[in-house]
Formats: C-alpha cells, sequence, structure tokens
C-alpha cells in the first residue's frame, strides 16, 4: 500500500461532543490513505475498531434523508420488478429506510448499531444486531433461501473485504443477486471530495478494484449504474461467475474505460489528487479568512461526518464558523468533533441575519438549495469546498 494522502490527526467522525465532554481531550487518529498498485484498492491506512464506530449511539438515519429515502423507495420497486426475489438481505439496514418498503416477511436485516436495529425491530422486522462475517452468514443461510443482497454505503466501512464476500457468496443463492452501492471513487477524485476519507470510510471503490476483488469469490459485476447520491455513487449489480441468467451490460465496460482513461490504476494521479487537496485547503482559509476581517458571520449546514474531515483537516473551529444547523435528532445540542462547533436545531435560513454558510453536507446539495431557494433569490451566500472552494 503506497501512502499519496495524509490528512493530519482527527477525532471519530461520529463522536459528537456533549457539553459534558467538551473539554476532555479527545482521541485521534492519523488520516493518511494509499492505493495498492496491485488491486487497485484505496483505502485509510490506520484504521479504527469497529466497536468505536458502530455502537449502540450511532447518529447517523437514513430516514431523515429525503434523498435516500427516494432513492431506497425507487430501486425498491425496480427490484420488485426485475428480480422478483423471494427473500432479500440487506447489510447495514441502519433505521430501516429501505427494507420497509418490502413486506416484513420478505427482508431480513443486519445492523449491529443496536440503537437503529430497535428501531427497525419495534415495526416487526426480522434484524440481526451483529457485524456482518461468516458466521452469522452461516446462521443466516441456515434458515433461509437468500436470493437477493443489498448493502448500501456499508461494505466500505468493514476492513476484512475478504470475509465480507465469502459470507455473501455463501449466502447468495447460485442465482442470486447482490447489490453493493458505495461513493464512487473516480467522482471523488473529479471532484476533490477528500472529505470521502474519514475513519468509517475504511475503502473508497472504484470498478476496477472491485472487479479485481470479485473475481477471487467467483462472482461478477454484470450491471452498473452510476447515481447522484452522496455525492456520486456506483450502484453495482453482481452475480455468480455460472449464472448465465443475466447478460453484462456494456455499463461494465464503461466504467473500466472511464476510470482506466483517467488514470485509476497509476499511483501518479492520486499524487496529483493529494496536490489538489493541499490547494483545497490553502483556498478555503483564504475565503474564510477574508470574511471573518470583513466582519462576517459564518454558520454550517449539514454537521456531517465528511464536514469533520474539511473542518480538522483546515484547522477551522467554534471561532470561525459560530454554529452548525442539522436535522439529525441525535446531533441536536452537541458539538462536532475536533472543531467544537455548536450543532443547533434546523431552521429556515434567514438572508436578514447577514451570515455565510458552509455546505457541511454538500452531497445533499440539490435537495438542499430547493429547501432554502428563498435565502438563495434574496442574495444568500453559500461556502463550498467541492469541486473547489467557493462563494455560491
Amino acid at each position: 500500500m503506497k501512502k499519496f494522502l495524509d490528512l493530519g490527526l482527527h477525532p471519530l467522525a461520529n463522536s459528537y461532543l456533549t457539553k459534558k465532554n467538551l473539554n476532555l481531550k479527545e482521541k485521534k487518529f492519523r488520516l493518511e490513505v494509499g492505493f495498492d498498485p496491485e488491486n487497485y484498492l484505496v483505502s485509510i491506512l490506520n484504521t479504527v475498531s469497529k466497536e468505536k464506530m458502530f455502537n449502540k449511539d450511532y447518529p447517523y438515519k437514513s430516514s431523515e434523508s429525503f434523498t435516500m429515502k427516494n432513492s431506497f423507495r425507487n430501486l425498491s420497486k425496480k427490484i420488485k420488478k426485475v428480480f422478483k426475489p423471494k427473500k432479500i438481505l440487506e447489510i447495514g439496514s441502519n433505521d430501516g429506510a429501505f427494507i420497509k418498503n418490502f413486506k416484513k416477511n420478505h427482508v431480513i436485516g443486519v445492523e449491529p448499531c443496536k440503537n437503529l436495529a430497535l428501531i427497525t425491530k419495534k415495526k416487526g422486522f426480522k434484524i440481526f444486531s451483529d457485524y456482518w462475517n461468516f458466521d452469522l452468514a452461516k446462521k443466516i443461510k441456515k434458515r433461509n433461501n437468500i436470493d437477493l443482497i443489498y448493502s448500501a454505503n456499508t461494505l466500505s466501512h468493514i476492513k476484512n473485504y475478504n470475509e465480507i464476500f465469502k459470507a455473501i457468496k455463501f449466502t447468495l443463492s447460485d442465482k442470486g443477486v447482490l447489490i453493493l452501492e458505495d461513493p464512487s471513487l473516480l467522482e471523488c477524485l473529479k471532484k476533490g471530495a477528500y472529505d470521502q476519507f474519514y475513519c468509517e470510510h475504511i475503502y473508497v471503490f472504484s470498478t476496477i478494484a472491485v472487479n479485481k476483488i470479485l473475481k477471487k469469490f467467483n462472482l461478477e459485476i454484470f450491471d452498473i449504474e452510476n447515481t447522484k447520491t452522496h455525492g456520486g455513487s456506483n450502484r453495482y449489480y453482481i452475480k455468480k461467475i455460472n449464472n448465465n441468467f443475466y447478460q453484462i451490460s456494456k455499463n461494465v465496460k464503461k466504467n473500466i474505460n472511464d476510470e482506466k482513461k483517467f488514470g485509476l490504476h497509476k499511483f501518479s494521479t492520486y499524487m496529483k489528487f493529494a496536490n489538489k487537496v493541499k490547494n483545497s485547503k490553502k483556498k478555503l482559509n483564504e475565503i474564510v479568512r477574508k470574511i471573518k476581517q470583513k466582519q462576517g458571520n459564518i454558520i454550517g449546514y449539514g454537521a456531517t461526518a465528511k464536514s469533520c474531515t474539511v473542518l480538522n483537516y483546515c484547522n477551522i473551529n467554534y471561532k470561525t464558523i459560530d454554529f452548525f444547523y442539522d436535522t439529525t435528532s441525535y446531533k441536536i445540542n452537541k458539538y462536532l468533533p475536533g472543531s467544537k462547533i455548536q450543532i443547533r436545531k434546523y431552521k429556515k435560513l434567514d438572508f436578514k441575519k447577514n451570515y455565510y454558510v458552509f455546505l457541511g453536507a454538500w452531497n445533499f446539495k440539490d435537495e438542499i438549495f430547493k429547501k432554502e431557494r428563498t435565502f438563495i433569490k434574496s442574495g444568500g451566500k453559500f461556502i463550498t469546498h467541492i469541486p473547489h472552494p467557493n462563494i455560491i
């Protein structure tokens, strides 16, 4: 693994602080990112234990995002129409935003965060509140014939990808389909979205890397959809190699060609990206400094795990940003890790307040801009670092 990016010391991205522990020293890890020239995988080099990241206090709920709910609803319709599965397994079911689109006896969820698993259990769904591994796969397979496995923004969180796919291959029926959805490495590099890297995102996948991994397990991609979620994601449709029921789409070759044309198989591409990240930090700090010099106020919008990477890398804290607005119930009245910026319950943006708004949740920009159209029409200004730092 060859290191190409060092983002400095970072706290755990989802370890939001309370007023009580605000002055306690936070545990930090060095956020470094590397490239493996053999399998084309890009990953963070210093990982944190899964128990520290995914536990009974996990703050992110898929159901609190209109964009994600809509995405899951549309995909569920396609699954019912095209694949007609009798039994679906979701790895990383969160608070049930995806599985609630199906009949309860048709779906099983795996969710290690006990607070989220409980939400779905109370609604009557079958949920295993465990980490995904081969032992759990054996337990599920014993009583169920799984003909579709879905996982969104979860498999990239699991360090041992060999066990992930070994367990998936074992669980999936011979004619079954795996749908895997995760942020696109190509889009990450194109946009300069270095905030895709934080403690939970052990990997940011490319098609060429996923392809290499799958071959070891006699699995293959037969189709790919490029979606807008999380700033640009790939939705991979995967089958067992000896399953001839599905033909391989032209989209697979197109995605591989696009990635190689961009240079995702070359280390030099990642070194260029690292320089782009350094320049992004410099430019964002310039923008912020000029606003503060003119006595301008800055607030944040979307206290996301991604924003933690940006704030901590750029040394932006509570002295610069007054507070963050967020809609996630668990985060309200807490403080962002590292930067210690207070999080307040969301209110519609008010142009009369004369503040600049740092877009922490840039990956939900379309949803946010629809919601804040009055603020924008009145001349309200957002600060973003994607695709390069500027004022919108």
